[in-house]
């Protein structure tokens, strides 16, 4: 079998997390510059057999679309053109950096490690991924 991906898409850096062979455990990969995110992907999908990329799709509390959703359809327009092969699903995102955030101070991570952003979106992106394996 081949991993699922997700993706915590950012204006400056996206939070990415993945999938065992067997689907079944979600854990965090890295967090990475967006500008080099494309080159990311396309490097990790020649090492790594992905058959789906999940991204997180940010909604306001009333279900409308939030106003990064522009920055991530843009993203998406350039990530089917160049990988258009690649399954991509939208997974509802809302509060997940909230639940990162929680999940790290349950973990018992330091006040120091939990002001990393990049952490943070990370974790983001694991929720995201184990939101869409349920």
């Amino acid at each position: 079998m081949a991993r699922v991906m997700a993706l915590d898409y950012g204006v400056k850096r996206t939070g990415i997390a993945v999938t065992d062979e067997l689907q079944m455990i979600a854990s965090g990969l890295t967090t990475v510059d967006t500008s080099s995110l494309l080159n990311f992907l396309e490097d990790y999908f020649k090492k790594e057999k992905v058959e789906t990329v999940v991204v997180g799709e940010p909604k306001q509390k009333d279900n409308s679309a939030s106003q990064s959703e522009v920055f991530i359809a843009e993203f998406l327009k350039k990530f089917t053109e160049k990988f258009p092969e690649m399954k991509l699903v939208r997974v509802d995102e809302r509060f997940t950096s909230k639940m990162a955030f929680q999940t790290m101070i349950d973990s018992g991570l330091k006040k120091k490690k939990r002001q990393n952003k990049a952490l943070v979106d990370e974790v983001s992106a694991t929720i995201i991924l184990q939101s869409y394996l349920y």
